[in-house]
């Protein structure tokens, strides 16, 4: 059987990007990649990220917010940036950790709940899908 590949997704607080992304990659391609996402300043996960994974039946109320640090010694093969601040700061990850960069607006709006800030994280889930399903057509040709 062949080893899946390690794919970290990297944002700021690693609180609403990073663990969508983590969760749709877990969700669309659940037995081809080892998925992770960590921040270079580490928070918590946005409730409005959980609610709005809900509404695609996928749940992410169980992921924490990691430091990169973390994943440093844990053989990454690709290193995604979700966030041009993160993109700035990432480290070079040890091995021949290949680095891609997406730059996704950040639907964060403050820790609040309100049900009008929900359309900013389902239009962040829209744009961190169709780089992910751009993704993974790119490595079924590679």
């Amino acid at each position: 059987m062949e080893k899946r590949q390690k794919v970290l997704f990297v944002c700021t607080g690693n609180s609403c990007r990073s663990q969508i992304a983590e969760g749709l990659l877990r969700h669309l391609a659940p037995n081809q990649f080892e998925v992770y996402s960590a921040g270079s300043h580490p928070s918590k996960v946005h409730p409005n990220a959980i609610t709005v994974m809900k509404e695609l039946s996928i749940d992410i109320s169980n992921h924490t917010s990691d430091s990169i640090s973390q994943y440093l010694d844990k053989h990454i093969d690709i290193v995604i940036t979700v966030c041009n601040e993160a993109n700035k700061v990432c480290p070079v990850f040890p091995g021949d950790a290949k680095r891609v960069h997406w730059s996704i607006d950040d639907p964060f709006q403050g820790w609040d709940t309100n049900p009008s800030h929900l359309d900013n994280f389902r239009d962040t889930i829209k744009d961190i899908k169709d780089n992910i399903i751009k993704f993974l057509c790119e490595q079924e040709s590679s």
